[in-house]
């Protein structure tokens, strides 16, 4: 018999919906995707340079298992640079990808029964990852008019002599808001007084709109930098989704201990792609900048259209490149006589008769809504929406 634990997890269904897409797009089908989570954008080419280079000149053997000094360095210089916050390389474990160190930070962290605080709406991948590391998450429920952010009072409310770590997702996949300053620095206070860890993602941080700005929980005290596990990686700011290079920034001791973990469980990152996210971290920033217009650009576009559609409305997205839309007043309606019960046969039905593919709120713990991604191009999005408001119409 198989593991009971491996059989429990679900397989991540913003996965399975582009799957779908590009399984339909294989046969022929005009499908449009609204699922994928990556930049459309390639690589730019000073980083793509940069691996042909290691490749030319050999770098293609082992490297320490928490990264090459150099991408370490270059890792600690940026967050010293743009964050303000002083770490040592010693302080810095470079993995497979974010959710690799998702996956190092709660094996490093978590006892069996540990309960984790994990805010709705929330990325697919985080309770998964708690609970095969034997932790137990705790959903967190949150409003739609706070910008689906949680509150002390939530947070009050959740926590015990079990709970070990709070996860902070901002700018968050998939609702798009972003945490103010006061917000988190009085979550960073709660988190201090109860000796709870803030594992902070912060892989969109670069994708921000407006007047909005990113503040870490480690910038705010010294116990809440001790507490806080920062999470960020090169994949969304750089278009590098595929390289999988992301990075930590902790305490020495709990980094020597994700050390440790992803020496028996990975080697090291790919060498190649550390390689090249020395150049991306290192080199000209100005390729972020271009991408972060590209976006706003459709995401005012997106909100635009989405918010005159019949039956749907969002909030406007204040960063990443995702739009939460509500489907709430759709539930119930029926479509050539199905009736809609949640946002899995919303998407399900939308995909077949549209050949439109969104994901479905509930991966993410909130099953009235779907996500859309403006990580497309702009005609896609106006093709796409004009889809999406056709189906809708015709909804009894």
């Amino acid at each position: 018999m198989l593991s009971k634990k491996a059989l429990s997890i679900n397989p991540s269904p913003t996965m399975a919906i582009d799957s779908k897409a590009k399984e339909m797009k294989s046969q022929g089908l005009d499908v449009i995707g609204f699922g994928a989570g990556e930049p459309d954008f390639d690589t730019p080419e000073h980083i793509r340079e940069a691996a042909i280079k290691a490749i030319n000149e050999g770098h293609t053997r082992y490297t320490p298992a928490a990264g090459t000094p150099e991408l370490k360095e270059a890792v600690a210089a940026k967050l010293k640079r743009e964050n303000d916050l002083s770490y040592e390389p010693n302080q810095i474990v470079i993995s497979n990808g974010a959710k690799h160190s998702l996956s190092n930070i709660f094996t490093a962290l978590l006892n069996p029964g540990d309960e984790v605080m994990i805010p709705v709406p929330y990325w697919v991948t985080y309770p998964e990852l708690v609970s095969l590391n034997d932790g137990t998450p705790v959903a967190i429920e949150t409003a739609e008019e706070n910008g689906f952010k949680a509150t002390l009072e939530n947070l009050g409310k959740a926590t015990n002599n079990k709970t070990k770590a709070l996860v902070l997702n901002s700018p968050c996949n998939p609702t798009g808001q972003i945490y103010g300053e006061e917000e988190l620095r009085r979550i960073a206070d709660f988190c201090s007084d109860n000796d709870i860890y803030i594992i902070s993602d912060e892989i969109y941080e670069h994708l921000i709109y407006g007047d909005h700005r990113q503040t870490s929980t480690a910038s705010f005290s010294e116990k809440a930098r001790e507490l806080t596990i920062i999470v960020n990686g090169v994949s969304k700011s750089y278009a590098m989704t595929g390289w999988r290079i992301g990075y930590t920034a902790s305490t020495p001791e709990i980094a020597k201990v994700m050390s440790s973990i992803q020496s028996h469980t990975a080697s090291n990152p790919n060498t190649i792609a550390q390689k090249a996210a020395v150049a991306a971290l290192n080199g000209p920033q100005q390729c972020v900048e271009e991408m972060r217009i590209a976006f706003d650009k459709r995401r005012k576009y997106m909100y635009e259209q989405v918010t005159a559609i019949p039956h749907l409305h969002a909030l406007e997205p204040q960063g990443t490149f995702y739009m939460f839309v509500s489907v709430k007043e759709a539930i119930g309606k029926t479509y050539n006589g199905t009736k809609l019960s949640s946002s899995d046969n919303f998407a399900s039905l939308l995909l077949e008769n549209r050949k439109v593919a969104v994901v479905p709120g509930t991966g993410f713990g909130a099953p009235d809504y779907i996500r859309l991604s403006f990580a497309t191009s702009m005609d896609n999005i106006e093709e796409g929406l004009k889809r999406i408001n056709s189906f809708v119409e015709d909804l009894q």
